[in-house]
């Protein structure tokens, strides 16, 4: 197995007037290369200060943290790390630092100082993807949030990752807005093959993920394809999370005594289960 990003054993404190907290309690966890892993979790659970350890912006405690080999602790391998690993934050306003969308997505590659007709290709190419290359002579602050925040993966993008890494992005946006960032992610994944590391607390964006990590408490409390970890209804609610509406729906049914599979999250499978349910009811025991 290929993986990208690899967490080693890291614990992660921080200290507040000399109280301190640990986060992350000897935590170890692989990203494969060209996958999309969503990481779920109550507030407080450790899952966005996983999310800057492995984007290099954190420091493990102890233990290690390495992106293609390089370990993030070295300060000199800052650089490199930043090239393999972008990040994507909550609120795209904290990432826009330019006037007009084009310079602001030509901000990261300048920082590499790569030259003008490449930072020029990478920057149309980058908006292209986002479907804001028509906006790219707009001030930012004119657009919608879910423009912004587009415009903010663009400029991840130009720096051409081999891994993004989404903290929450959905959070501050409308349903329309949320649907335009995910629409992006999901092809951003199979059209570009980059990495992608999800975290969120959206129910519906989990399901055309290859992975889905449970965070409690600083640990890891499941860990596999979104399937199987929605069949574990009653251990997900138990820490105060719910599951997809098409996973409680079915789970709710199951309880009733209705046969029906665990872990579906797919709308369209719930719908085909459910019809093949009525089947099963109108007919009894005969054939229809």
């Amino acid at each position: 197995m290929d993986n990208i990003i690899e967490v080693s054993d890291v614990t992660f404190e921080y200290t507040d007037n000399d109280n301190v907290s640990t986060v992350l309690k000897n935590l170890s966890l692989s990203v494969e290369r060209g996958s999309f892993t969503v990481i779920l979790g109550h507030n407080g659970s450790g899952k966005s200060t996983l999310a800057k350890l492995m984007s290099g912006l954190l420091k493990p405690d102890s233990g290690t943290v390495t992106v293609d080999g390089i370990t993030t602790a070295d300060e000199q391998n800052e650089i490199e790390v930043h090239r393999r690993v972008g990040m994507v934050f909550q609120n795209p306003d904290n990432q826009i630092v330019a006037t007009i969308v084009e310079e602001d997505v030509a901000f990261g590659p300048e920082n590499l100082g790569l030259p003008p007709n490449v930072i020029r290709e990478r920057v149309d190419s980058a908006l292209k993807t986002v479907d804001m290359y028509d906006y790219r002579l707009h001030a930012p602050h004119k657009l919608s949030g879910g423009q912004k925040q587009r415009v903010a993966i663009a400029g991840i993008i130009a720096m051409e990752p081999e891994c993004i890494v989404f903290d929450e992005p959905t959070s501050m946006l409308d349903p329309k807005g949320r649907r335009e960032v995910m629409d992006t992610i999901y092809r951003l994944n199979k059209e570009k093959n980059i990495t992608i590391v999800l975290i969120t607390h959206y129910m519906e964006e989990v399901e055309k993920a290859d992975r889905v990590v449970v965070m409690d408490s600083g640990e890891i409390l499941l860990d596999g394809k979104p399937s199987d970890v929605f069949s574990q209804v009653e251990k997900i609610k138990e820490i105060g999370l719910d599951v997809p509406q098409t996973t409680e729906l079915l789970y709710l049914l199951k309880q009733n005594g209705y046969e029906l599979p665990d872990g579906v999250i797919a709308t369209g499978d719930c719908v085909s289960e459910l019809l093949a349910l009525l089947r099963r009811e109108n007919c009894g025991n005969t054939e229809c």
